[in-house]
């Protein structure tokens, strides 16, 4: 029973595979989009907590507020937290059907990644024309 001495770090050992070992696929690219919507919501919690504090603190800390959020930068910015949030919500679900064993057949899990991106695009602008309907398209 002889020990060998050779450390670790100087044997070839194999390496995970990594997204380019894999031919690229749309389910993929839904994948990441969920980690990456999921980490713009950190952010978009961070500017809503500031708007909640802001309208806390009075008509001055409002107003500050509400020029902060017209500018067109952070309008767009609003946009994509929106869209993080649809999207994130409605690939949520689709993955707590996947914990309940359905719609994991390749055609239907397909299928669902589509019915989430599209149903994220549309509610997301059927968000913002309520938004711009209700203040008048002054958002």
């Amino acid at each position: 029973m002889g020990v060998s001495l050779e450390s670790t770090s100087t044997r070839k050992r194999p390496l995970s595979p990594f997204l380019t070992v894999y031919r690229w696929q749309y389910t993929m690219a839904l994948s990441i989009l969920h980690r990456v919507t999921g980490c713009a919501l950190s952010v978009g919690l961070l500017l809503f907590a500031y708007w909640l504090v802001a309208a806390a603190s009075g008509p001055e800390a409002y107003a500050t507020a509400h020029a902060f959020f017209a500018h067109p930068l952070l309008r767009v910015l609003l946009i994509g937290f929106s869209f993080a949030f649809f999207y994130h919500l409605l690939n949520g679900v689709r993955h707590m059907t996947w914990d309940t064993g359905h719609g994991l057949e390749r055609k239907s899990a397909r299928l669902s990644g589509w019915i989430v991106f599209l149903g994220a695009i549309v509610s997301t602008a059927l968000f913002w024309l309520l938004i711009a309907r209700h203040t008048g398209g002054a958002a």
